[in-house]
């Protein structure tokens, strides 16, 4: 192509010997990246279909309370129906007697502490009313079919699952329940029914309808994100960062300069004061689009706060993975954290495996359950064990990361010291071969004085030894450069000094040597 007219200088065949070695490195190490690669996706792959496995033959894993207070023919049908229901694709009903929870406000209160998914029963009084309609008359007219089973349920936990899991197989156990009282009930209904009332019969027909106390109704398409993108690009948002960070340090020396605890409270500050805006335009972007979803200002508030949490969290999390893991297994770690982040929070633990709870520890599962307990108004009392575990996760990323500065801060005098060496080895080559020069020239002024043929001799002679001179001088700075590299390279590797982008805005590296000018003054 004429607009890439060097494109084609300067090559040479595939075959030449020179190249060989090379193109077998390169396939080497291709390969290698390869396979390592591959195993590595297909393990994140393995890890996250796991956990989605058969779902529906751990549905038995999700409780819910029952409790009849009626204590007639309806709640033998809900028992019927449940039996006939029960299975590993069914959650599990826990039946308790009304004396153990003598009224609903103490129901609503067990499912928001976690101890049920939701909690169904029927009010008092319900068979008798269902009864005395049939009959017909005014008792038919003002028969309410809401006012016999109701549940209780949080659908900002897990919206997805929780309507699919929960929602539908109550409407499930509601249908069935109403075959089985029509199998217990139907021939003494049918004596009690009276045929000229149309009421009366549409009642017989339909005798309730399932009615639901929704702690949180969350219906917005956008609830679908809360966890998987949400989290997934908070994460991604301080790994980018952080190499922004590390760039910088790396463009203007910093750690070869300035103190290491002023670079650590520089660096956390930095940190503070992004994840706080991120955080903020999260939170945002999440009240924006809420459409209609019921929360307030303080809502707003402690979702900001517990999402500045969890971003710095994860931006230390990440600077600690940078520090001691090896570069080039950086972008594996950075895929790695999230999957199994993200992971943790798709769905219930309770439709895992037993395995993935181990994911309790990780800071995504806890953020979720803080901001779940946020917009629900408390209703999802995990604070005693998500709190204490994200600020674990601070405390000891703060101290690990501090420990890392020191260790950058190392590795980095070493760096500075091993290319001092280095250009003072080339300065010293370099007056060497000046002097020599000024030596060669004052003995060609001395033999200039000598007969023309002496004279052309020396000065073959000499521009051979220059050129000799040239050559050996060449070699030995190129051997000088070698080991500089060597030694930066190793000093690079123990101080790890994480993924750093060069971003179009940040000044270049002249600014690096008007500071040099500054300190020295």
């Amino acid at each position: 192509m004429r607009m890439y007219a060097n494109a084609h200088r300067n090559r040479v065949s595939p075959h030449d010997p020179k190249v060989l070695p090379l193109r077998m490195k390169l396939l080497k190490g291709a390969g290698l990246n390869f396979l390592l690669l591959q195993l590595l996706f297909l393990a994140l792959f393995a890890y996250i279909f796991g956990a989605l496995f058969q779902q529906s033959v751990h549905t038995h894993n999700l409780n819910i309370l029952y409790v009849d207070y009626d204590g007639g023919i309806i709640g033998s049908a809900v028992r019927d129906a449940y039996r006939s229901l029960q299975g590993e694709s069914f959650p599990t009903l826990q039946e308790q007697t009304p004396a153990q929870f003598a009224t609903t406000g103490e129901m609503r209160e067990a499912v928001c502490d976690g101890r049920y998914w939701a909690a169904i029963f029927t009010l008092s009084g319900a068979s008798n009313r269902l009864s005395t309609a049939l009959a017909g008359g005014q008792a038919a007219s003002m028969y309410n079919r809401s006012d016999v089973i109701t549940y209780i349920w949080n659908e900002a936990a897990y919206s997805a699952i929780v309507d699919s899991a929960i929602t539908s197989n109550l409407q499930t156990l509601s249908t069935v329940s109403r075959l089985a009282y029509v199998a217990k009930n139907g021939t003494g209904a049918l004596q009690t029914l009276t045929a000229t009332d149309p009421i009366a019969i549409s009642i017989f027909a339909n005798p309730w309808q399932l009615t639901n106390i929704n702690i949180q109704p969350t219906t917005q398409g956008s609830r679908l994100i809360y966890n998987t993108l949400v989290i997934i690009l908070i994460l991604i948002q301080e790994f980018f960062y952080l190499g922004t960070i590390n760039g910088l340090y790396l463009q203007f020396k910093i750690y070869a300069r300035l103190f290491p605890h002023r670079i650590i409270a520089y660096r956390n500050a930095i940190s503070l004061a992004y994840t706080l805006i991120g955080s903020l335009c999260v939170a945002g972007m999440i009240w924006a689009f809420r459409a209609g979803w019921h929360v307030n200002g303080n809502q707003f508030a402690l979702t900001w706060a517990i999402l500045w949490l969890f971003a710095h969290v994860n931006f230390l999390a990440l600077d600690i993975v940078t520090i001691w893991c090896p570069a080039q297994f950086i972008p594996m770690a950075l895929i790695t954290w999230v999957i199994i982040n993200v992971t943790s929070i798709l769905v219930p633990f309770e439709l895992s495996n037993g395995f993935y709870r181990w994911g309790y520890a990780l800071p995504a599962h806890e953020v979720y359950q803080v901001l779940v307990d946020i917009w629900s108004g408390g209703c999802n009392k995990k604070l005693h064990y998500a709190l204490p575990i994200l600020f674990s996760w601070e405390v000891l990323g703060l101290l690990l990361s501090a420990v890392g500065t020191y260790r950058r801060c190392h590795y980095a005098v070493i760096t500075e010291e091993a290319a001092e060496v280095a250009f003072t080895a080339r300065l010293n080559n370099a007056m060497e071969f000046e002097r020599k020069r000024d030596r060669e020239k004052r003995e060609r002024e001395r033999a200039g004085r000598g007969s023309d043929e002496d004279v052309v001799t020396k000065v073959e002679t000499d521009d051979g030894e220059r050129e000799a001179d040239r050559v050996a001088m060449e070699d030995e700075l190129k051997m000088q450069e070698r080991e500089l590299r060597k030694v930066q390279t190793r000093a690079s590797k123990r101080g790890n000094y994480g993924p750093c982008f060069n971003l179009p805005f940040a000044e270049d590296t002249g600014s690096s040597t008007n500071l040099e000018g500054e300190e020295g003054k």
